[in-house]
């Protein structure tokens, strides 16, 4: 791990660890509970982005309560949607109609994150995570079923199927930590800084670094994503998110399609020559001007290649 990366990790978990034992609140995201409420009405709000039919479930797992967002046909193929670090399943307002109109979507908020999942046991490791999803994808009965994943959802999606699983094709969005270490260190810090001193003017310039569109990103879904940073507690699961080895990479068989933007900080070029080069039924792309919030920056190409590389 590069030192300056060390660092900031050790500054994050030290900050994590602090911030948990004062929590009275018995929740691991939030603080309160009228925490926990804003948030969830600012979800709310940003769920109606979708702009189509949809139902929300909650389904018992061994590690806490997960929250499924269901929609698009019942007979389509199965496609489950995991979104990127502190997102939840709302981020996907700009694709969903495209990616809903031939598949049948589950939205899965990560249990560790804001969202509506609420996790009741410790921060999971690996392996437990891996086992939240596959209770989750054993109680839909989900088998050769798509993936399309962004940012820590696509860190999860390769770890997943790096184990025996069900998943047909994978489209990895911008993955975090999966192919090599963060490529633009130093100007991610900024997401750091937002996460241990939260503030509407250190929001803004994260989203200035990670999306060359910021504009482009609803006002509605700002105010969900703000608080998301504000009120949920840090935690030390990044830490465990390492670039997966040669060898984990090769014992993927299913095709991946692998999508960043030109002015990604958390992907470079060298990430897809990794892809290239280890994932033998790969293929990637660079999308034109977009930064890592490429599904919000260029949401149309990328609908258009998530569709046609699935379809």
């Amino acid at each position: 791990m590069p030192k300056l990366y060390f660092r900031i990790a050790l500054v994050f978990l030290l900050t994590s660890c602090a911030s948990t034992k004062k929590a009275k609140y018995d929740n691991y995201v939030f603080h309160t509970q009228s925490e926990q409420t804003a948030y969830t009405k600012a979800y709310d709000k940003s769920l109606k982005l979708w702009d189509i039919p949809y139902t929300e479930e909650n389904i018992k797992t061994t590690y806490g309560k997960v929250h499924v967002i269901l929609a698009g046909p019942k007979n389509g193929k199965d496609l489950v949607l995991l979104h990127g670090m502190d997102a939840s399943s709302t981020m996907w307002y700009p694709n969903i109609k495209a990616l809903a109109k031939n598949h049948r979507i589950y939205a899965i908020d990560f249990i560790m994150e804001p969202g509506k999942s609420t996790l009741t046991a410790s921060p999971l490791s690996k392996e437990e995570i891996v086992m939240c999803y596959n209770e989750i994808f054993n109680y839909y009965k989900l088998k050769n079923f798509d993936v399309v994943a962004a940012s820590r959802g696509g860190w999860i999606a390769t770890l997943l199927a790096t184990q025996r699983n069900s998943f047909d094709k994978i489209v990895l969005l911008s993955p975090a930590q999966t192919f090599k270490y963060i490529d633009k260190l130093g100007k991610t810090t900024s997401a750091l800084m937002l996460k241990l001193f939260p503030s509407e003017k250190k929001f803004g310039k994260t989203l200035t670094t990670f999306s060359t569109h910021p504009e482009k990103i609803s006002p509605v879904y700002k105010r969900q994503f703000y608080l998301a940073n504000k009120y949920a507690k840090s935690n030390s699961s990044m830490l465990k998110m390492q670039p997966f080895s040669n060898d984990e990479l090769k014992s993927i068989s299913n095709p991946v399609l692998v999508l960043i933007g030109d002015s990604d900080v958390i992907n470079g070029d060298d990430s897809l020559l990794r892809a290239k080069e280890y994932l033998a039924h790969s293929k990637t792309r660079i999308i034109k001007d977009a930064g890592h919030f490429l599904s919000i920056d260029q949401s149309k190409i990328t609908n258009d290649a998530i569709v046609d590389f699935l379809n």
